[in-house]
């Protein structure tokens, strides 16, 4: 049986199989989530090598604590100057922490996937079509974490710059959210095989157009975290003391200054803008898609999804407004890691209902 733009599934795949997916994709949720942290607590740079395999082992006595501590004085002298200058040992070990819980995380995913991945294989619990799918899954982690180590190097070794690059930060998160969504994607084929709503393919389309504004959105989410960019002007709604916001517009004001950023503030008050005005488009597209969503008789899993996803977004759109007004002097590392948590989260849903109006193959 054969159908053009159609997906390929299994209809049985074994209980342990799916819950191995699950547990594999909730780890990648909190490692994007420690990710978060381990950026707006400035430790990323932390930890000057990649070490694969020895990496493994923290410090584990005063000298080589001493010495990773001198490492990042000298390999992220421009971070330690401007930010950490009176850093004592103590409180390098806590930003070393959220990198190194970073790294042990990812080594940690590597294991769970692989162990039951062979188990799995000598009892051909795994059909064709999911190896298939779980090997773009490991592509997919093995650029992220290429990607990552890229993005921190980008911040080593490197006097006109206090942290890692801000596009190469927005590079590794949307990878990362590739991995999470075509992950999640494929947990929905082997949870749930058969779906009652594919005759929608406008609101399919629709949805699929929703997505990429998402993606845009999560991009420029990273730029904003990468440059600082809530710092210039922590108001809500934008016209609330717009001057600061126009007078940062206007100094510096060339193409320039997107490549030495930290110095300009025309480039984070762009991204700012842009950030913040496809953040309304992004909910006006969402809120005209649920709209069309309900005007259809759907299945009851379309209804659930709609509704999820219009709850998530508003809890996405409170999330973006606390964080903004509270970036004085320092982005808050609560709301803005729940803030790109949630963006997932958004995403999932989104996906989810997607899903639901997709048409598959049974064989």
């Amino acid at each position: 049986m054969v159908a053009q733009k159609s997906q390929v599934v299994v209809v049985n795949v074994a209980r342990p199989v799916r819950i191995w997916l699950l547990i594999g994709l909730v780890m990648v949720f909190i490692q994007v989530v420690v990710g978060g942290i381990t950026r707006l607590t400035d430790s990323g740079l932390s930890i000057t090598e990649w070490a694969v395999i020895q990496g493994t082992m923290p410090p584990l006595n005063e000298a080589q604590w001493l010495d990773a501590f001198d490492k990042y004085k000298v390999a992220a002298k421009k971070q330690f100057e401007s930010l950490h200058a009176d850093m004592s040992l103590s409180e390098f070990k806590v930003i070393f922490f959220w990198e190194y819980i970073h790294r042990l995380w990812a080594r940690l995913m590597g294991f769970v996937f692989l162990v039951p991945f062979l188990y799995f294989l000598t009892k051909r619990w795994i059909p064709q079509w999911l190896l298939k799918r779980l090997g773009v899954v490991i592509l997919l982690a093995a650029t992220a974490a290429t990607f990552g180590w890229i993005m921190v190097a980008s911040g080593l070794n490197d006097d006109t710059r206090t942290w890692v690059s801000a596009y190469k930060l927005m590079g590794h998160l949307l990878i990362a959210t590739s991995l999470f969504a075509y992950l999640f994607w494929t947990y929905l084929l082997v949870a749930q095989p058969k779906v009652k709503d594919t005759h929608l393919v406008g609101l399919r389309k629709l949805g699929w157009g929703v997505a990429v504004v998402l993606v845009l959105q999560i991009a420029f989410g990273a730029l904003m975290a990468g440059m600082r960019a809530a710092l210039i002007h922590p108001s809500f709604p934008m016209f609330v003391e717009g001057e600061r916001l126009w007078n940062a517009l206007t100094i510096g004001a060339n193409m320039e200054s997107f490549v030495d950023y930290e110095k300009s503030t025309y480039a984070k008050a762009i991204v700012q803008i842009v950030h913040r005005t496809t953040a309304y488009l992004l909910v006006g597209f969402v809120i005209y898609f649920l709209v069309q969503l309900f005007k259809q008789n759907i299945s009851t899993h379309l209804k659930k999804g709609g509704v999820v996803l219009g709850g998530i977004l508003g809890v996405q759109f409170l999330l973006g407004v606390l964080t903004i007004v509270n970036s004085i002097g320092r982005v808050p590392i609560t709301y803005g890691v729940l803030h790109q948590a949630v963006a997932l989260l958004l995403f999932v849903a989104l996906l989810y209902i997607i899903y639901q109006v997709t048409p598959k193959v049974q064989e």
